[in-house]
């Protein structure tokens, strides 16, 4: 492609190096420019809309046009633009949030709240934390974190080494030392045949807890988990999985943690998934749409059991020595509370629980399409999964790329949304998405996918 010399297009493709973007294709194609956004939909450059169908990045909860959100920036921004929260210091909008969320977390243990800029650093962070803690028990050997193929946990060199997915691990050189990955809890794949959904999860369980034996139980810490896989495919846990995981952690004392930072803050209907599954985590992860990803914020919640020792710490150590400059960054922090306020007086879990009838209905006509082999989901998050052979379970090639083309049909269409691990097309959109707006989504889907069928996979 062509580009007009100093044109928007050209100073990208030629000085911006983007995350997660074939930058060898990038420098001839260029960028898709969005200007802006309204609702649920977002506009490019040259005036055409879109339905944001994954919420920017899973985040956008709010959609992109919520004023009192700007106005919280605006107000924060001409109080206290900026301070930090090391050596005691501390302003007014971090303690609001902070109080919050420790009073309305998912598990009544919870007791402190640590802020970070993203997901991944609050993972990183989560590392950090679960290390400290065994060295301050007397235990430096308790490093080891178990995390699942197919789960994504950041991208930090740490948090990338806890994310399961080989795209983020090319030339990387991670995972590092002391991560390992267990069975993605995938029943459509991995389940065997005749094998029930309770047999299968204590199957994953007594993976897991071999490879705790094989590594040395005294040398293992943690176990990392998203409620449902992301980034991996949309795929929610099966029946018994999380009850027979913790049977394993309890036994080897190990730490769990609890990744929300994709299902936190109402996407399965509840303020937290930890409350759909009935979790018990020691730690949890928060971002996006913590502040409805109006602006960066993320967090780590610990638990009593947790902050104690940290406290013990502190009295051998001195001060706890790490932290962020923007940690608890006022103006996000001010943000992130009017998004608690927004959610509160929306009642945004009674309208997620009631849209969802409809966004679940829609998922599931999807399934008997030829091209569809599996659709799965829960709340206002789903996975379509497209396959070569529905009989079997069949996956496409990974070269002939069946989602991305896929996707850029839906992009043609006036739909955005992302392809997935193993060709799965995964929707989570801005949760006050109406009926309606469902139907209007889905439509573009379903044409989408049968163009594919159609024009693509017809010809492979």
């Amino acid at each position: 492609m062509t580009f007009r010399a100093n044109s928007p297009h050209a100073r990208d493709a030629a000085h911006h190096l983007h995350p997660y973007t074939n930058m060898a294709d990038h420098e001839a194609i260029g960028p898709h420019i969005i200007s802006r956004g309204e609702g649920i939909y977002v506009f490019d450059d040259d005036g055409k809309r879109y339905i944001e169908g994954l919420a920017g990045l899973w985040c956008a909860a709010l959609g992109f046009s919520e004023k009192r959100l700007v106005e919280a920036a605006h107000k924060q921004l001409d109080t206290l633009p900026y301070y930090h929260n090391f050596a005691h210091k501390a302003c007014e909008p971090t303690i609001e949030l902070a109080d919050y969320l420790i009073n309305h977390a998912p598990c009544e243990d919870m007791a402190k709240v640590f802020f970070t800029n993203s997901g991944s650093e609050a993972n990183d962070t989560q590392i950090k934390i679960v290390w400290y803690y065994n060295n301050i028990l007397g235990r430096p050997e308790k490093k080891k974190i178990f995390a699942r193929t197919g789960a994504y946990h950041g991208i930090t060199l740490a948090a990338s080494s806890l994310t399961g997915l080989q795209y983020t691990h090319n030339a990387f050189d991670v995972p590092l030392k002391n991560f390992l990955h267990t069975q993605c809890p995938h029943y459509y794949h991995h389940g065997e045949d005749g094998e029930s959904e309770l047999a299968f999860a204590k199957r994953c369980a007594d993976i897991l807890e071999q490879q705790i034996l094989d590594a040395g139980p005294e040398t293992c810490a943690a176990f990392i988990a998203e409620p449902f896989l992301g980034a991996g495919g949309v795929i929610p846990p099966p029946q018994g999985y999380f009850e027979a995981i913790q049977i394993v952690l309890d036994k080897y004392d190990m730490l769990l943690i609890i990744d929300e930072v994709i299902s936190g803050f109402y996407r399965t209907g509840n303020r937290f998934a930890t409350q759909t599954y009935n979790l018990k985590p020691d730690l949890i992860t928060i971002a996006k749409a913590l502040s409805a990803a109006y602006l960066p914020i993320a967090g780590v919640m610990i638990s009593k059991k947790i902050s104690d020792v940290i406290n013990q710490g502190s009295k051998k150590y001195g001060m706890f020595g790490t932290g962020y400059t923007y940690g608890g960054h006022p103006v996000p922090a001010a943000v992130a509370m009017e998004t608690q306020k927004i959610y509160d007086e929306m009642n945004i879990g009674d309208h997620v629980n009631m849209v969802s009838h409809r966004f679940a209905e829609r998922l599931k006509q999807l399934g008997g399409h030829p091209l569809v082999g599996e659709t799965r989901g829960i709340g206002l998050i789903g996975g379509i999964e497209l396959v070569r052979d529905k009989t079997d379970r069949v996956n496409f090639d990974p070269q002939h790329k069946v989602a991305p083309w896929c996707a850029n049909k839906m992009t043609e269409l006036g739909l955005i949304a992302r392809p997935l691990f193993n060709d799965t097309i995964g929707l989570c959109p801005p949760l006050i998405i109406t009926d309606q707006q469902i139907d209007d989504m889905f439509d573009i889907l379903e044409q989408a996918i049968d163009i594919t069928h159609k024009d693509y996979v017809s010809t492979l």
